[in-house]
Formats: structure tokens, C-alpha cells, sequence
């Protein structure tokens, strides 16, 4: 089971000077990266640094002033949530929004309809080809739900779901979406020590079962150094840093957004070094 291909020599996920304004505060600004064809990269940064911003510009919740996105070497910058979910990106939500009154298989088999062809008219007179492609559905989401340690749940309520379950749960039906990048906002938040060690398993394992590059938002920091092969980290919309987890822990400028300037720097700095 695997997502569909990049386009030949670019990077799965690529943006190009992404800005975007609220009134006059500028959310964003200029933001570029490169995911790289199978890769799993990080993005960090203090709370309110404009992480889920760059995901909801990404997969088309926002519209960017300027600047571009590219899925494969395509622009899709400007498009819908839906069209760029069938170009293949797929995210979770740092708030979890599962379908609650749904059970867990149908969740799944909700966001594989993405790929289907049957259309309404074809699904109200369940023809061939709509049977055979709910059925098709129905063996996918089973798939991926066994996969995500979570397939004896199937008929469950999704809302019942103790909350890693949910985590799992919202993985999976990003996945039925085949997609070829998924963006994982904050995978881990909320889950005790067992949990974040087998979440930290499965997000190495998905890139080579589903063939995804993965870009991640998180704040647990030992979580993104131990798995991320490139991390960008930005503060107040601006990229303040990119390089390998060791680059970024010795960082002056990630350390100073993180904790801010120590006491000695600040009185060495003077009054006018404060200013």
C-alpha cells in the first residue's frame, strides 16, 4: 500500500517564499522548504510561531499572500482542501477531528472516498462499480486500522476511543487518502511515555509501508531529534533555522527563542543592546 509517486527529481513538498498577512500582523513570512522524496522532516518553534499556519496554507485552508507550494514539482497553492488532497497530501489536526458519531471503520472509509469514481448518482442506485468499490474501501480501511494496532475497534464509536486510539485513528484515515506527504500535527501531544515511544515506531515505520514523506509539527523535542532528518524552526513567522537535529540543538537562535536571552547576555548587552 503505497502513496503515488512525486514527479521525477523534485522533492515530494516544496514552498517558495510563503507569506501571508492577518490585518497587519504578518502570520508568516516568506517561509521556504524542501521535503525530499521519502524524507521525515521536522517543523518547530515556540508556541504561536506560525507552525499550523504553514500546515493550513499547505493543504489549502489558507490562501497565501505570496509565495508557492509544489506537491511533486506541481503548484497547487490557492487550490482547495479537496483537490489537494487528491493530489495527494494528507494531514492530522493538532485538535483532533475525527468523525465522532462514526465508527472507527466507517471514519476511514469516509476519507478513502476521496479516491473513488462511482459519483452520487451511481452510489443512490449502487451499481457494479459502486459495490465493488465500497468493498474495496472496506478491505483498505481494515488494512490500515491493523496497521495502526487499532483494527478490534472497527465498529466502535470513534468518540469513545481512549485518545491515542484517536491519534491512531485520524493517522489511518489520513493514510486512506493515499497520500504521497503527510503532515502530522503534533502526533504525540497529550500521550504519556509507553504511548510517545510506540507513536515515535509507527511514524518510522509509515514512510516505508505507504512509500510517504512526512513533515511533522511537535513540541516534544526529544521525539523530533531522534526521528527527524531535517529540521526547520520558525519564530513569529519567521524561519530562524534549518539544518540536522545536532545543528539545531546548538543553535543560538533556537536556544534564545526557546528559553530567551540569559540574564548575563541581556546585562552585557547594555542599554543599549536591549533597546
Amino acid at each position: 500500500m503505497t502513496g503515488a509517486s512525486s514527479g521525477a527529481g523534485h522533492p515530494a513538498l516544496e514552498t517558495r517564499a510563503l507569506s501571508l498577512s492577518f490585518g497587519g500582523l504578518k502570520a508568516v513570512s516568506e517561509f521556504s522548504l524542501a521535503v525530499p522524496v521519502g524524507g521525515l522532516c521536522g517543523l518547530i518553534g515556540p508556541n504561536g510561531a506560525g507552525k499550523t499556519t504553514v500546515f493550513n496554507l499547505l493543504t489549502g485552508v489558507y490562501r497565501p499572500d505570496e509565495g508557492e507550494v509544489l506537491l511533486g514539482g506541481v503548484r497547487v497553492d490557492g487550490r482547495k482542501p479537496s483537490y489537494i488532497a487528491r493530489c495527494g497530501m494528507a494531514r492530522t489536526f493538532q485538535n483532533i477531528r475525527l468523525f465522532g458519531e462514526l465508527s472507527v471503520l466507517d471514519n476511514v472509509m469516509t476519507a478513502g472516498g476521496v479516491r473513488t469514481r462511482s459519483g452520487l448518482f451511481r452510489t443512490l442506485l449502487r451499481t457494479p462499480l459502486h459495490v465493488a468499490e465500497e468493498r474495496a474501501l472496506a478491505e483498505r480501511a481494515l488494512a490500515l486500522l491493523d496497521v495502526l494496532g487499532i483494527a478490534h475497534r472497527r465498529d466502535e464509536q470513534a468518540k469513545s476511543l481512549p485518545y491515542g486510539d484517536q491519534r491512531r485513528l485520524e493517522i489511518a484515515r489520513a493514510l486512506a487518502t493515499e497520500p504521497r506527504v503527510l503532515l502530522l500535527d503534533e502526533p504525540v501531544a497529550g500521550m504519556n511515555t509507553q504511548e510517545k515511544r510506540a507513536m515515535r515506531a509507527l511514524i518510522q515505520s509509515l514512510r516505508e509501508q505507504f512509500g510517504v514523506s512526512i513533515l511533522l509539527i511537535e513540541h516534544d523535542m526529544g521525539l523530533v531529534m531522534e526521528i527527524c532528518e531535517q529540521i526547520t524552526v520558525i519564530d513569529h513567522g519567521v524561519t530562524i533555522a534549518r539544518g540536522a537535529p545536532a545543528q539545531i540543538q546548538n543553535d543560538p537562535a533556537v536556544i534564545e527563542a526557546y528559553l530567551g536571552v540569559p540574564d548575563d547576555a541581556a546585562a552585557a548587552a547594555g542599554p543599549e543592546g536591549a533597546a
